[in-house]
Order: C-alpha cells, then structure tokens, then sequence
C-alpha cells in the first residue's frame, strides 16, 4: 500500500489526518493542500463505512481514530455522534465515493495547489 508522507514522521502524519477527519465530520467541509486532501479522502471513507456498519465493534474502531470535540454546542453532540447519526445514514444508500475534491489554484506563498474537500 502506497501512501504520501507529507514531509512528517508517522506519528505526525497520523495526527494530522486525525485532526483533518474530525474537522471534515465536524465542518463537512475543509479548505487544504490538495495532497492532504487526497489522503484525507481515504480515511474519511472508512470512517463512514464504520459508521454505516453502525455496531458497537464499528463505532469503537471510529472512535479509536475521531477525535473528541464538540461537533455542535447546542446538543452536546460530538464528532463521533455526528458521524453515527447525521452523516453515515445519508449515505445508507452509496457505495463509496462519499467525498468530493474541487481544486481552488496556488497557495499564496508558496504555491502549493489548494482544494476544498467536501462530503457530497
């Protein structure tokens, strides 16, 4: 299995995909370099995958990698509960393809290519 390393160790890779997933449950919907995008994609995917499985052994291994923040202060509801109750049943239906990538041009600065990630 190939993967971009990102210019990070494993441990900071892995941290920032965890912080990008929980962002994109909480917001869906992330400005970011189109590299950490296209690597976000693929977790995100198997996060909604688990949350469309739905069990305790699914929600454990997604709460294992979702972090814990407030998705919306009036509920309480956090990341994890969001991507349980509102996303994953909204694609009930969907086989994959849960995200969608649109490329915006070139990072003021250095240059590098922008694009927002969305879940469709």
């Amino acid at each position: 299995m190939s993967y971009r390393k990102l210019g990070r160790t494993t441990s900071q890779r892995k941290a920032l995909l965890r912080d990008l997933a929980t962002d994109l449950i909480i917001n869906e919907r992330i400005e970011t370099t189109e590299a950490r995008a296209k690597e976000l994609r693929a977790v995100i995917e198997k996060m909604i995958t688990l949350g469309k499985r739905g069990d305790l052994h699914a929600r454990r291994q997604a709460a294992a990698f979702i972090r814990k923040e407030v998705a919306n202060s009036e509920t309480g509801q956090d990341a994890l509960q969001k991507l349980f109750s509102d996303i994953a049943p909204r694609y009930q239906d969907r086989q994959g393809g849960y995200t969608r990538i649109m490329k915006l041009g070139p990072r003021r600065g250095d240059g590098a290519p922008m694009v927002i990630i969305e879940l469709v």
